[in-house]
């Protein structure tokens, strides 16, 4: 028989005027291997219907789970209830708009932000359909794929002191995609044109990490 998980929940639709923001006591066994995701869903099977939060591929792919874990943002899927301890509190990620519980829209943000600092490859060639993909070094590559790693989980945004106090700020992982096309040589720019996006207070200069 596993522990007695006691789970503290923030509750509040912000679409219901009725409804008030407050946490919500459930209780619930512990079972192998059970991550917070497969907890949450066996509270709402079980317990609470309404209870809402985000879910997509459930193995730390689409960053859909991202909420505030014991005080730390993380990831649900991810993170198993053994790692915890027996009482655990959850909130929605702060910075995002709030839909409900611990459901947020992540999604606004990161366009906004992916507009904000064009978050594209800038070029001058025409798009050729039937051209093969260009050839890059392999070191290269890495570099930039693991830059591009990011699933915009928003764990990072929430972590941020200047970006909860700032909505302006384009946080860590808007900076961190600017590296991936500073590096890719088939992006046009200069470092003066990349300066011109994020040399600022509501960019690098804002950090106060």
């Amino acid at each position: 028989m596993g522990r007695n998980l006691t789970f503290e929940i923030f509750r509040y639709n912000p679409l219901d005027p009725h409804s008030q923001p407050h946490m919500q006591t459930f209780n619930l066994e512990e079972h192998p291997s059970m991550t917070l995701f497969i907890a949450l869903n066996m509270i709402r099977e079980t317990q609470d219907a309404s209870l809402q939060f985000d879910f997509c591929c459930r193995a730390g792919i689409c960053g859909s789970c991202g909420m505030v874990i014991n005080g730390r943002p993380g990831l649900a899927c991810h993170t198993q209830t053994s790692d915890l301890p027996d009482r655990i509190s959850l909130h929605p990620l702060p910075v995002f708009k709030l839909l409900g519980d611990l459901s947020v829209d992540t999604g606004t943000w990161f366009r906004h932000v992916g507009k904000k600092i064009e978050s594209w490859i800038h070029t001058n060639k025409a798009f050729d359909p039937e051209a093969q993909e260009e050839r890059m070094d392999n070191e290269l590559a890495t570099q930039i794929f693991e830059l591009d790693r990011c699933i915009e989980c928003g764990c990072c945004v929430a972590a941020c002191g200047t970006a909860r106090m700032r909505e302006d700020f384009i946080g860590a992982t808007a900076i961190n995609r600017m590296a991936r096309f500073y590096l890719d040589p088939r992006d046009n720019r200069t470092p003066a044109d990349y300066y011109e996006l994020i040399g600022d207070d509501n960019g690098v200069f804002g950090c106060m990490g």
